[in-house]
């Protein structure tokens, strides 16, 4: 909702560090056990739960606020978090015309490092970050969401849900007035697409500790919000809730830039600009192993220059090897999401075909997978599924 309607929760002066805590994003709808039941009946009207509003002392429409992440921290009493595949009926994910059941994967944390007793035989370390920060959108803004995400699910000729409007269910509002609590129901944009005059849901794996943000100011005060934590997260997040998602505190640092917007060429609703942290898991470029992918879908159909055709395909071809070590297809699904692998789009321009590609780094596993190497079965378990 507009930043001047809400609330806010806690006011930022210019210049200040503070840590704020987190909930995991699904509000803890999600356990540490090994039934997927909590993954296919998940309640997904109350997503995003979000830290803030906050109000950044000296914001104004036309800054830019510069979001420094120092540091990011599971709760010490929740060394723990988890990836998860949501029914198709409930959620779906990137290949959910393939795995449409629910599936889950616990991972325990050991300082830097986290293992899985549902994906046995792989351990890395993470690479930490919030999946959500943006300011409040103006009230011009939020209408220009609305209406184009209307207009896409009143014209999309697809079999499915393409976006989701305003729902009055859940509501998160905080101490606002019942008035402005049904207001946020009827408009109030979902938090699911990350968009580009705010930034928000956008899911960005090197936004780790380190990392400098700049977010464009669109009400007084910016009214900041963050949360969506993640352990760590693959190019794509694919199976929706893909990441490693976490409860804990993140550190960040508040610098308001005036002016900044025209400064820095991100007037009109230019999308956030970032700049990495040097915190990041290093594999050789000798040890990623890379899996292209086509404008040619699984059934043997051309598609114009699709690279979500194509970033399918990468995909596809990764569980189609990893299968081979003893694996089952849902359990490369989780690893696929959550994993440090790097997807690329490494051509866009030779029609008909985009192609992408997934570097999989071959140090998380505990035994050989290299192309060269003789394939060992391993004993895989079994991550957690639900009951039928």
């Amino acid at each position: 909702m507009p930043g001047k309607i809400l609330p806010f929760c806690g006011t930022i002066k210019n210049g200040e560090t503070v840590k704020i805590e987190c909930v995991d994003w699904t509000g803890g709808q999600i356990k540490n056990n090994d039934s997927a039941d909590d993954m296919k009946n998940v309640d997904l009207t109350q997503i995003h739960y979000l830290s803030g509003p906050f109000e950044i002392e000296t914001a104004e429409p036309g800054d830019v606020l510069l979001v420094e992440i120092q540091d990011i921290q599971p709760f010490e009493d929740q060394p723990w978090g988890f990836t998860g595949v949501f029914h198709k009926d409930n959620g779906g994910g990137f290949l959910d015309e393939h795995y449409p059941e629910a599936a889950k994967a616990i991972w325990d944390f050991s300082g830097i490092h986290c293992t899985s007793r549902h994906i046995p035989g792989v351990k890395f370390a993470g690479l930490i970050h919030p999946g959500i920060l943006g300011c409040a959108p103006s009230a011009e803004i939020l209408a220009e969401w609305n209406r184009r995400e209307a207009e896409l699910i009143a014209t999309s000729s697809l079999k499915r849900i393409v976006a989701q409007p305003p729902n009055p269910t859940n509501v998160h509002a905080g101490s606002a007035s019942d008035e402005i609590r049904e207001k946020v129901g009827r408009e109030g944009a979902r938090t699911i697409p990350g968009r580009p005059e705010h930034g928000g849901n956008c899911d960005i794996k090197n936004l780790s500790r380190g990392s400098k943000v700049y977010l464009p100011v669109h009400v007084k005060g910016a009214k900041f919000s963050v949360g969506d934590l993640h352990f760590s997260q693959g190019d794509g997040e694919i199976s929706f809730c893909g990441a490693i998602e976490i409860a804990g505190i993140i550190t960040i640092k508040f610098d308001v830039i005036k002016d900044g917007q025209a400064k820095l060429g991100m007037k009109g609703g230019k999308s956030p600009i970032y700049i990495p942290g040097p915190v990041q898991p290093q594999f050789s470029p000798g040890r990623m192993l890379y899996f292209e992918g086509f404008s040619v879908d699984e059934n043997g159909k051309q598609h114009y220059m699709d690279a979500t055709v194509a970033y399918r395909q990468s995909c596809l071809r990764v569980i189609e090897y990893l299968r081979r070590y003893g694996y089952d297809d849902y359990q490369v699904y989780l690893m696929l999401s959550c994993i440090p692998i790097e997807g690329h789009i490494a051509g866009i321009v030779d029609i008909p075909n985009a192609c992408t590609t997934i570097g999989l780094p071959m140090d998380i596993f505990e035994f050989d997978i290299s192309p060269g190497a003789e394939v060992k079965k391993i004993d895989a378990g079994k991550c957690a599924y639900a009951s039928k």
